[in-house]
């Protein structure tokens, strides 16, 4: 490898960022470390070669994915230990970021053996950057459940975090996910869409919640591609006219019991907030649903 690499009896693993879309986003340092390693691990070999043919690079590809990697695991560790260097990449960004290769890492780092990032493109952070929404702290959520039960649940245990909370999300599963969103969070959360990044139609779309799914529905062109979605973080209530996120729980838990006049009573004599503000909140959630 480079001279500034450090000599070890071991070899080294390098985790090496590609690019989510543009080819131009490639580092030069990520094309001397895949052209110089003895082997790349890769989540997709076929997808790989392409990537790699594109630089001119011959290096040897082996596969590293979800289904393969406890098993094969072993097989680059006895390379590494062996004294050769191997890079591990993914389909597209940074791997290990919901992608392969946590496990693969973890045993390398076990066994004493050298662990290399070699930094690039992370459509979480590309999307963070040109949000507009405050970036000083955030949480990464990946992606969520697949079924609505579980993605709301999910959702919940959010729904009063401060920071901006960032999520990876299937197509074809867009404009339920912003549907789930916007009956968690509240119509008027802002979130902003980030879809197909570095790409020939790249998306970056800033609205609230209930605006934003409108608009996905409205256009079947932005139910395509990869999608980071962004939620700007809670902000609690001010003044005397305050309902509380526990008084919101617990008015919506009545809410899938009773009679919306009923639940708003129950809801002011438990939680104390008066009757009037609990009831415009239900309405206002009905309205939303």
């Amino acid at each position: 490898m480079s001279s500034s690499a450090v000599p070890s009896a071991t070899g080294t693993l390098y985790v090496v960022a590609t690019p989510i879309g543009n080819l131009d986003d490639i580092s030069a340092r990520a094309l001397r470390t895949l052209s110089e390693v003895a082997l790349i691990a890769a989540e997709d070999t076929r997808h790989s070669l392409r990537l790699l043919q594109h630089f001119g690079i011959a290096t040897p590809l082996a596969a590293c994915h979800e289904h393969n990697e406890r098993d094969q695991g072993g097989r680059f560790l006895a390379r590494l230990q062996a004294g050769e260097d191997v890079a591990l990449i993914s389909d597209a960004g940074t791997p290990l970021i919901s992608d392969p290769g946590f496990h693969l890492v973890r045993a390398a780092r076990a066994a004493g053996v050298r662990v290399v990032p070699v930094p690039g493109a992370c459509a979480l952070v590309a999307a963070l950057s040109a949000a507009g929404l405050p970036s000083d702290r955030f949480a990464f959520e990946g992606f969520l459940p697949a079924k609505t039960v579980g993605r709301r649940a999910r959702l919940e245990q959010v729904r009063e975090d401060v920071r901006t909370l960032i999520y990876y999300e299937a197509p074809h599963r867009i404009l339920d996910c912003l549907a789930d969103m916007r009956d968690v969070f509240g119509s008027e959360r802002m979130a902003v869409l980030g879809r197909e990044l570095t790409k020939t139609f790249e998306t970056l779309r800033g609205l609230p919640l209930a605006e934003l799914h409108g608009w996905v529905a409205s256009d079947s062109n932005q139910q395509r591609g990869e999608c980071v979605i962004l939620v700007a973080g809670w902000q609690a209530p001010e003044g005397e006219d305050a309902v509380s996120g526990e008084a919101l729980r617990v008015l919506d838990l009545l809410l899938a019991e009773l009679p919306l006049k009923r639940a708003s009573a129950l809801a002011a004599e438990i939680t104390g907030v008066r009757k009037n503000l609990l009831y415009q909140a239900a309405l206002d959630r009905q309205k939303d649903a």
